[in-house]
């Protein structure tokens, strides 16, 4: 499958929960960029970076990763791969993580694709969670308002339980109407739904591959 627009997402789920297996055929069928920032750590503290450095150093002496240094090496790699198509793992992990993506990679105002229904906060999306009725609340019925502050599509993966520190980054894209979650017991029951939704949400055209 060949892209006819940059697409950019996260995908995240705790340890053992198949998002491996997932990402690598999101990957092969979309033709996306896989993006690890365990392997972007690894690899800036293999070559002893200034970014690397420090993080080892945190590591050495059992702190925590600082948002903003963390952000800096992730975002630092994602330049480099200038106008193309990526799949995120690893990161955001945190709120400060995801608004430092989020201002990287913020759509420009003119092709927002949020919708909102301001008396009771309902979010929509038309490329992920469309309202029944363009410009209308589904319930009300209410004309929708357009925010300007449209972010990267974001595919995610929720199983039955959530890390108290990534439930906070769950919402926070919840929030912004570009969230989609996917639950299931085994990764061949839920590929289907995986994939069906991005064959479905994402411009494609077929082109076979020798």
């Amino acid at each position: 499958m060949v892209l006819q627009r940059v697409f950019r997402a996260v995908i995240m789920g705790p340890p053992g929960s198949g998002k491996g297996t997932v990402s690598g055929r999101i990957i092969k069928t979309f033709g996306l960029t896989h993006i690890s920032s365990g392997d972007i750590l690894r690899n800036n503290i293999n070559a002893k970076t200034e970014l690397g450095l420090l993080m080892k150093a945190c590591i050495d002496q059992g702190q925590l990763l600082p948002d903003d240094v963390m952000a800096r090496l992730i975002l630092n790699d994602l330049r480099t791969l200038g106008n193309t198509s990526w799949l995120l793992d690893g990161f955001p992990r945190t709120i400060l993580q995801a608004e430092a993506l989020d201002n990287a990679y913020s759509v420009d105002s003119r092709l927002s694709s949020r919708w909102t229904h301001t008396a009771s906060g309902r979010v929509y999306n038309i490329d992920f969670n469309p309202p029944k009725v363009p410009g209308l609340d589904d319930v009300t019925g209410e004309p929708l308002v357009q925010r300007d502050d449209d972010t990267p599509h974001t595919v995610t993966r929720r199983l039955k339980a959530y890390e108290n520190q990534t439930e906070p980054v769950l919402e926070y894209y919840r929030s912004k109407g570009v969230l989609e979650t996917f639950s299931g017991t085994e990764t061949n029951q839920i590929w289907p739904h995986i994939e069906s939704f991005l064959h479905r949400k994402l411009s494609i055209h077929s082109k076979k591959v020798a």
